[in-house]
């Protein structure tokens, strides 16, 4: 029996949840939050789509009753506040710092053997901090953040050559940021074909720029941060894992000497399956791209020593 638990049940967490039991991705998904009903709430609300819907999948809320995740295989991390007005960079990340390791540390006493996914903000960040706080080995600490920006990435192509967004391959790589993530736009295709035989120049330089501001363009239109695509894509990664699906899905990772980074967490392309991460990919990247990669990297680790500062490692 396969059991998944997301801790936090705002608006992403939530949204996790019910693609995670919707899709029937795990028997039992167990929402946890702080906030007292929350998760109970809107667990028993997505429950009562199941004679609905169709799905068989359990959903459980608990209100910081750890206990009630016990045995998870894979647990989903969407805890943390967002940034309010006044708040420094590093106030936020001491504050997420602090919420990520209590609740890895909780999670673990009760699912030492889970995977951990990472979606609380800034995730390269947090995921770096959730590797180096556990000790645990890095195939079973990821951010997803890669999996959300590929998805963006590949709704502005379908956009711009007006198709099936599931007829295109596309890839972001590198940190999870507006200024840090980098589409490859060289590997992006359509049915076998290279994107740039369709698009051109200044329309793929657009698709790139908005990618890239994906995540701001919806906080602008919505006044708050974005949910379905950040909830979908956290399942998206938990399935691969769940059902061994062995799917390429950009992430972020620990790595030790590949794309030339060592002690850092950042978007690579991988292979998730049952044990998490099983391999990093090497996409041979070309000069361009490498000089990119090497100043996203240089932002993340600038992120990275708040964590030090603040004595949060």
């Amino acid at each position: 029996m396969s059991k998944v638990t997301v801790v936090g049940a705002g608006n992403v967490g939530a949204t996790c949840a019910n693609v995670l039991a919707f899709n029937e991705v795990a028997d039992e998904v167990v929402m946890l939050d702080v906030k007292e009903g929350i998760s109970e709430g809107k667990a028993l609300d997505m429950f009562q789509t199941a004679a609905l819907l169709g799905f068989d999948s359990k959903i459980i809320g608990c209100t910081n009753d750890y206990a009630q995740t016990s045995g998870s295989d894979v647990v989903v991390i969407t805890s943390g506040i967002p940034r309010k007005p006044g708040m420094t960079r590093e106030e936020l990340i001491g504050v997420n710092a602090g919420i990520v390791k209590s609740v890895v540390e909780n999670i673990l006493k009760y699912s030492p053997e889970a995977i951990i996914v990472v979606v609380s903000n800034p995730m390269d960040t947090m995921t770096y901090l959730a590797l180096k706080a556990t000790g645990l080995p890095k195939n079973k600490v990821i951010g997803m953040g890669g999996a959300l920006d590929s998805a963006r990435f590949r709704c502005y192509l379908s956009k711009a050559l007006d198709v099936n967004p599931n007829e295109i391959e596309a890839m972001v790589i590198g940190g999870h940021g507006d200024t840090t993530m980098i589409p490859l736009t060289r590997f992006a295709s359509y049915k076998g074909r290279p994107v740039s035989e369709f698009l051109d120049k200044e329309t793929l330089e657009k698709v790139v720029a908005d990618t890239m501001v994906g995540g701001a363009t919806l906080t602008g239109l919505l006044g708050t941060s974005a949910w379905y695509a950040p909830g979908a894509a956290a399942a998206y990664v938990v399935e691969s894992i769940v059902h061994n699906q062995k799917k390429v899905i950009p992430c972020c990772v620990a790595l030790e000497g590949e794309y030339g980074q060592n002690d850092i967490c950042i978007g690579v392309p991988c292979v998730i399956g049952k044990n998490g991460l099983e391999e990093v990919l090497d996409y041979k990247l070309n000069a361009e791209e490498i000089a990119l990669f090497e100043k996203s990297a240089a932002a993340v680790r600038g992120t990275n020593n708040v964590l030090k500062e603040i004595n949060a490692l």
